[in-house]
């Protein structure tokens, strides 16, 4: 929101919700009807039903922009400003698509009311040129001056500010200004509608081609990767007065007060707005290579819906906890499809996010399969080649840390990344499976005072045995559910220790369950009525009582200086990391110069010291039935 809001700032349907839509419901079934069940040829226009296309081309048009940027920007290769995105733009920013109903409508109700607009045809040439010639002119003259008009103090915080928040701009960052702002844009872009009607050059694809030159330029000029090549401007020299670039409109986001123009940089040349530094930052931006980060962390897909909640995927998705299912998502089942097809055969690691902890850079990234794949037998060699080629290019690039989240240091799978450290014992890179932490974690979850907890698991895993024989060591009883992780337990700890293994019975009274996420519904229906379960499995179980709490899988809260945080990890809250990816950070700051996979693990009290020191907090749980 702007600093000073003025009148006609909020958008009239903001209160609807994801329910807005509803908004164009009418005009998409009369259109609809019309062509399709007149018998009536006269009324069966193109032009029409055209409109409802339209707008969904420019909302998948805008998405491939934001994807796209997001990758590249976290790749790093002609990044053109590294300051960070946080979770107040993405929030800001999420009613990008608010401009594309309101075009809907204008386009609806324009039609119904103006019948020279019925049975246009497809394409005339005249009329396209006729459309350029007029947004060469007027429409880039007009708004150069409307857009100075905007820097100044009054209109600028009353309506523009709210623009000039995105001080480091996404492709969606362009449609993201106050209600009446947008309307007077379209007021402005309607002149080439207005010129091509008094001359009698009218065509379907005069709008058409219009508004997607319209939407091209905009997200081209907002994303934040130079994407225009040197060789254009060399060929044809002139051109820089006539196509802004990326890097050139960044310039009016960082300083404010230069590079005013549209589209076409010759009108801040001729009354000398032009950016002196735009030149220099186009070269540097251009030539700019692949980020190389120090510590970097393996995850990979989890349900089916996890693709739109990847942060290259949907923003206010991902800016969210994947918790619950939109319904929406029901209707993107082809695209879903699509994905599933794709990670079949798709044999490379993509890059999805990039932060800043200090002075260490750090970057995730994703194996393409999903949570069920890596259950799959005839998957699993596959899945693992793409560890083992992930680690390795990883160790060429010169990346210190690697850990390893999710299913990515399944035991079953890899022995906890161990195999890789065997099957390449000349590795740099260190191989972190975060055991150590997570451990940690899940200790310092347990309420204080606690005598006894009952450790649920069938095998027992690497960090819930560790659990155990710290608790046991500690004093602390551990029951099990299971007859022969008791035997194997018990035969691991010193007598003393031994003393506190208990095998379960109806009898116990423990309301601390420490569980991984195949905890069946029968063995919660054994706890106690508001009984604690904490995961200490990177997956949390599936909840099935609503008079018990349920604590999120081993994570802490990041400090503030942890930039470029702008999306959840998987279902944990916002800027709540998993240990595992947190471990690999502690790990590459400390400098400690040994890999943590297989069966070895670090000094528990040393590692979860090192994350307190670091600014990483434990989460404060409140529960509520």
């Amino acid at each position: 929101m702007a600093s000073k809001p003025g009148i006609l700032t909020e958008w009239p349907w903001t209160r609807l919700g994801s329910f807005k839509y509803l908004l164009l419901a009418p005009f998409v079934g009369h259109s609809i009807y019309s062509f399709f069940m007149s018998k009536d040829e006269s009324q069966r226009d193109i032009g029409y039903i055209i409109i409802f296309p339209l707008l969904v081309s420019r909302i998948i048009h805008s998405q491939i922009w934001i994807s796209i940027s997001r990758y590249r920007t976290a790749k790093g290769n002609n990044r053109i400003v590294d300051r960070s995105i946080e979770f107040d733009q993405v929030d800001r920013e999420s009613n990008w698509d608010d401009q594309i109903i309101l075009n809907g409508l204008l386009y609806y109700i324009g039609y119904l009311k103006f019948e020279q607009v019925h049975h246009l045809p497809l394409w005339r040439t005249d009329g396209i040129i006729v459309t350029a010639l007029m947004h060469i002119g007027p429409v880039e003259f007009i708004y150069y001056w409307f857009h100075r008009a905007l820097h100044h103090h009054f209109l600028y915080s009353r309506y523009h500010s709210h623009h000039h928040l995105s001080i480091v701009t996404e492709p969606i960052s362009a449609s993201i200004h106050p209600f009446i702002e947008v309307l007077a844009y379209y007021a402005l872009f309607n002149i080439t509608a207005l010129a091509t009607e008094f001359t009698g050059t009218t065509s379907i694809a005069s709008f058409v081609v219009y508004i997607t030159f319209i939407d091209l330029m905009n997200s081209m000029g907002h994303c934040n990767f130079e994407l225009i090549p040197k060789w254009i401007f060399s060929m044809f020299p002139p051109l820089k007065y006539l196509m802004y670039t990326p890097s050139y409109h960044s310039l009016h986001h960082t300083q404010f007060r230069t590079n005013y123009s549209l589209f076409m940089p010759i009108y801040d040349y001729i009354f000398g707005t032009m950016d002196k530094s735009s030149d220099k930052l186009y070269e540097h931006s251009v030539e700019r290579k692949a980020e190389v980060p120090d510590v970097v962390h393996l995850t990979h897909l989890t349900t089916l819906e996890s693709i739109y909640h990847l942060r290259l995927g949907f923003g206010s998705l991902a800016s969210k906890p994947h918790t619950i299912s939109k319904w929406y998502l029901w209707l993107m089942w082809p695209v879903t499809l699509w994905s599933i097809i794709i990670t079949m055969v798709y044999d490379q690691k993509i890059i999805i996010e990039r932060n800043l902890f200090k002075n260490l850079k750090l970057q995730t990234w994703t194996i393409p399969k999903f949570h069920r794949q890596y259950f799959s037998q005839w998957q699993r060699g596959t899945i693992n080649n793409l560890i083992e080629a992930a680690i390795m290019e990883a160790d060429q690039k010169g990346v210190k840390v690697l850990s390893l989240g999710l299913l990515n240091q399944e035991e079953k799978m890899n022995s906890n990344g161990e195999i890789y450290i065997r099957n390449h014992p000349q590795l740099k890179v260190k191989v972190v499976d975060g055991s150590s932490l997570v451990v940690a974690v899940v200790l310092n979850s347990i309420p204080k005072g606690t005598s006894q907890v009952v450790l649920q698991g069938r095998p027992l895993s690497k960090v819930a045995c560790s659990i155990a024989l710290t608790l046991c060591q500690r004093g602390t009883q551990v029951v099990t559910l299971d007859e022969e992780e008791y035997k194997r337990l018990k035969a691991m700890v010193t007598p003393t220790a031994a003393t506190n293994m208990v095998l379960w019975k109806s009898t116990c009274v423990s309301k601390t369950w420490l569980v991984e996420d195949g905890l069946s519904e029968d063995e919660q229906l054994k706890a106690h009525k508001g009984t604690l379960f904490i995961p200490y499995s990177p997956f949390p179980p599936r909840k099935a009582r609503k008079d018990c709490f349920y604590f999120n899988t081993p994570a802490m809260i990041s400090p503030k200086h942890l930039q470029n945080l702008d999306s959840c990890e998987n279902w944990l809250p916002r800027r709540v990391m998993s240990a595992w990816r947190l471990a690999g950070i502690l790990h590459g700051f400390e400098g400690w110069n040994e890999h943590e996979c297989g069966n070895m693990m670090f000094d528990i009290d040393k590692v979860w010291k090192a994350s307190l020191d670091h600014g990483f907090s434990p989460i404060n749980h409140v529960f509520l039935y």
